[in-house]
């Protein structure tokens, strides 16, 4: 059985996503959920759901290494950053080469970079009037958004659309794709 690590900051729509569709896989499941935001959301999500989830601060992450020995003890086959805001330590990527996966509310290498997540990104969209956006999964390296692309899925973008309707349009491409692109990785 491959095992599921997954970085959320946020509410964790995408982890409970993630959660529920492995919950009754013969091949995966999601054993634990890590966040930076001891007040997120995914938290409540977690108790919820019955899964392991733990925050922690900016010192356990980057300057020590608690979280890096925290995966060690979980043995991840891979690491999953739904809505995981921060830049991952060098030490991580090196412990986990090709191992790390992140989705991204644009069709990279638009839109990506550091500030360049949830609305922000849906804001650039419609102010520079794109036709199209989408989701990209990619694997992450020591650069924001930067990493080996998998997989993008698109869709249309009206002229009337916000940011909202943008990100309405987004939600339904990561709840659609994103475990069943994980479900491959780890197939493969």
């Amino acid at each position: 059985m491959k095992r599921i690590v997954i970085f959320a900051s946020g509410s964790g729509s995408n982890a409970e996503n993630l959660i529920k569709f492995f919950q009754n896989s013969d091949s995966a499941s999601v054993i634990q959920v890590l966040t930076n935001n001891p007040h997120a959301k995914v938290l409540d999500r977690c108790k919820r759901l019955e899964i392991s989830a733990l925050s922690f601060n900016r010192v356990a992450f980057s300057k020590t290494n608690d979280i890096l020995n925290i995966l060690k003890a979980s043995s991840p086959d891979l690491i999953v950053l739904a809505g995981f805001l921060w830049k991952i330590p060098q030490i991580i990527l090196n412990a986990y080469p090709n191992k790390i996966i992140n989705i991204h509310p644009a069709l990279l290498p638009k839109y990506g970079g550091k500030g360049m997540y949830g609305i922000n990104v849906h804001k650039a969209v419609v102010e520079n009037r794109e036709k199209e956006s989408g989701i990209t999964i990619h694997y992450v390296n020591e650069n924001y958004d930067e990493g080996a692309i998998i997989f993008q899925a698109k869709c249309e973008v009206l002229a009337s659309d916000t940011p909202e309707d943008i990100a309405g349009k987004i939600h339904k491409l990561e709840m659609q794709h994103f475990p069943e692109v994980i479900d491959d990785i780890l197939k493969s």
